[in-house]
């Protein structure tokens, strides 16, 4: 399985916002990950998809999804990018949640 870092690139940051990090790291500069271009699934490939809706509700969570649907809460993010919702606090009580399905196929059109 790919790693969400596979396509990104390190970039060296000297800027003088870090200075005082980089003088108690003794450092010249901290290295970044590149900010991630997402690419979401076309029309056509959410067709192919089997997406189960749930209301969210107090207490709901994406990594308990995640767990539910996945298997693993590592997957919560999958869920946040494809409701285009990045946060938990985006959702109120009675919002419907889609949770895309199968994992494997939601990854290849992330990637």
């Amino acid at each position: 399985m790919s790693s969400r870092f596979d396509n990104r690139t390190p970039v060296q940051n000297s800027d003088e916002l870090y200075r005082e990090l980089r003088k108690k790291r003794n450092v010249k500069h901290i290295v970044h990950w590149k900010s991630p271009e997402f690419k979401y699934p076309s029309t056509a490939e959410i067709r192919n998809l089997n997406v189960v809706s749930r209301v969210w509700g107090q207490g709901d969570r994406f990594f308990k999804y995640a767990s539910e649907f996945y298997g693993d809460p590592k997957y919560w993010w999958i869920i946040a990018w494809f409701n285009q919702r990045p946060l938990e606090s985006d959702f109120k009580p009675g919002d419907v949640v889609n949770i895309p399905l199968p994992l494997s196929d939601v990854l290849d059109y992330f990637y």
